[in-house]
């Protein structure tokens, strides 16, 4: 336990608290002392009474605010949730589209040292060979003594 002395209204208050809370209490009291000095005329009692009713007031309507706007809170938190999902939903896509992507680089350099196949004539192209093989034996034959 840590023993910390409070001033409020010009007088001084020795506490007992947790240790490590001195600076929560000290800065609470500096809180009181402020909104009992804003109370004139009247008895110390008066003024911390006072300053007590203006605080309650004060965490009372804050918590009237908290609860108004509880249901606007979960609907962002609702809408960061599926952020999230999507953004995980992207980066799966991502990693899954950059596998892609080394399979297609790998396959090119595969298709790129490999040698070029052989391609077999189509019909029309055997045909026409075929046409001008005969032409070359027609000429050859009329050149031919």
């Amino acid at each position: 336990m840590a023993d910390v002395r409070l001033t409020i209204c010009g007088r001084q208050y020795d506490i007992h608290c947790a240790d490590g809370q001195e600076a929560h209490l000290t800065a609470l009291a500096a809180t009181v002392d402020a909104k009992a000095r804003t109370v004139s005329g009247g008895t110390e009692a008066r003024q911390l009474l006072f300053a007590a009713l203006m605080l309650a007031d004060e965490a009372q309507e804050q918590r009237h605010k908290l609860t108004e706007a509880m249901p606007a809170i979960d609907t962002v938190r609702t809408q960061i949730d599926a952020i999230k999902a999507r953004e995980a939903e992207a980066r799966a896509a991502q990693v899954a589209a950059e596998g892609r992507e080394q399979a297609a680089l790998l396959r090119l350099r595969q298709l790129e040292s490999a040698p070029p196949p052989e391609a077999a004539p189509s019909p029309a192209m055997t045909r026409a060979l075929e046409q001008v093989a005969d032409r070359i034996e027609a000429l050859a034959t009329k050149v031919a003594p």
